[in-house]
């Protein structure tokens, strides 16, 4: 019978997280079971040692009441802390998973999870943290028969909303809300000044928040990822590697702005806003990201590079260089403020359902290795980690906005047609 389920949260915040984590814990409390919490991600889990460095309750977990749930789904932050670690990092194929030297970490995590008597994980995090669950359910594939098994359900969080099988992810459409009404300051302040904003998007690689927010913030243009083809592509830089193998062309994409400043103008609007995902940070050449810090999971941190600020003195320039006129356009970033913001009461219903569903499929002794997804009418869905997941490299797919949907064409239709 299950007796002790962990629930660990790992990576960047998002809102409603908190919803997830309180229905999973009522629902299993409720059955009997106890949970534990584990605090900030797997960084206590990976440097465990029974010697030097047991699980300390309270300061590396916490065994979770129903008086602590309490008005937990609605509110901010992550009840349990998070972090970026990732004790899977080294282990990037099935050989590594018997290699002492490449599997320590998981080891690690593994018997600090056994040490807690624990019978099943609820792991909720990005694909980074798909990939981790992924590693510690096969590492177990490696042991002894007689070794306790310790059943692994995932559930997807990212308010990039990129995540593969499944249509919306939790925190998304919080994000959307959030960063379209700065958004809407934004514009407004360029019709109050006649001039232009280029804002940057959080997001990652796909363009999901950056046309949600074009979408609902009004802006004249919005420029992804997705768009990167014909004249934006880099012919003179050759290819790279990856799901989207062209560069991109910074001055082309300087000019596609200035023509939009000119066919506004032309039209009486001396003002307007541009959206660009951030993963456009990802095309530029390998010469003007290579300073740039990767987090645990080899990811580049696009945030360190403000290419709405890049793109916005770059233009500026060229508009004066070529036209010979002076127009204020100014850089912003967003993308942290929405992280934590109060959770929309879509993705506190969508927390919920997928935090239940996380439950129900624990309290399923046959269950193991899968992730749990909503389908039509908030119905569950479960998907093994073998579908999402490369067999042989353990990376997951990155889910892009495909340029021949009508969402796609919404963000296009309603700017400003060049």
């Amino acid at each position: 019978m299950l007796k002790r389920v962990a629930i660990v949260f790992s990576g960047g915040p998002a809102p409603a997280a908190n919803a997830v984590i309180s229905s999973a814990a009522s629902a299993l409390i409720r059955a009997g079971v106890d949970v534990l919490g584990i605090h900030h991600g797997y960084s206590n889990l990976q440097d465990y040692d029974p010697e030097t460095r047991p699980m300390v309750e309270e300061q590396d977990y916490r065994v979770m009441t129903a008086r602590e749930l309490r008005g937990l789904r609605n509110s901010r932050g992550i009840c349990l802390g998070t972090a970026r670690a990732n004790p899977g990092r080294q282990v990037s194929c099935p050989e590594h998973l018997t290699d002492p030297e490449r599997n320590e970490a998981l080891g690690r995590v593994y018997q600090a999870l056994v040490s807690l008597d624990v019978d099943a994980l609820i792991s909720i995090g990005g694909d980074g943290t798909l990939m981790t669950a992924n590693t510690l359910h096969r590492y177990q594939d490696t042991l002894p028969a007689t070794a306790k098994r310790v059943r692994i359900v995932h559930v997807p969080k990212t308010i990039d909303n990129d995540y593969s099988g499944i249509d919306f992810t939790f925190g998304f459409f919080t994000a959307v809300d959030v960063m379209s009404k700065e958004l809407l300051n934004l514009r407004a302040d360029a019709i109050a000044t006649q001039s232009y904003f280029v804002v940057e998007v959080m997001g990652r690689m796909a363009g999901w928040l950056g046309y949600g927010v074009a979408i609902a913030g009004e802006a004249h243009m919005m420029v992804g990822v997705e768009d990167v083809v014909d004249d934006l592509v880099d012919t003179t830089a050759g290819t790279r590697e990856g799901l989207v193998p062209v560069y991109l062309d910074l001055d082309a994409l300087c000019d596609r702005i200035i023509q939009l400043i000119e066919t506004r103008a032309k039209r009486g609007k001396t003002y307007g806003v541009v959206v660009l995902a951030e993963g456009l940070v990802e095309l530029l050449p390998p010469s003007t990201v290579a300073h740039l810090p990767r987090d645990e999971h080899g990811m580049i941190s696009l945030s360190k590079l403000n290419i709405g600020k890049l793109v916005a003195e770059r233009a500026q320039v060229r508009l004066h260089d070529q036209k010979g006129e002076k127009k204020k356009i100014t850089g912003v970033q967003f993308g942290y403020e929405a992280r934590c913001a109060m959770p929309h009461a879509f993705d506190v219903v969508l927390g919920c359902q997928l935090g239940l569903g996380a439950a129900n499929a624990v309290s399923d002794t046959t269950i193991d290795g899968c992730m749990v997804s909503i389908t039509g009418q908030m119905q569950h869905r479960l998907i093994p980690f073998a579908d999402l997941v490369d067999p042989d490299t353990f990376k997951t797919t990155t889910r892009f906005i495909a340029r021949d949907s009508d969402f796609h064409a919404l963000a296009h239709k309603l700017g400003t047609q060049l």
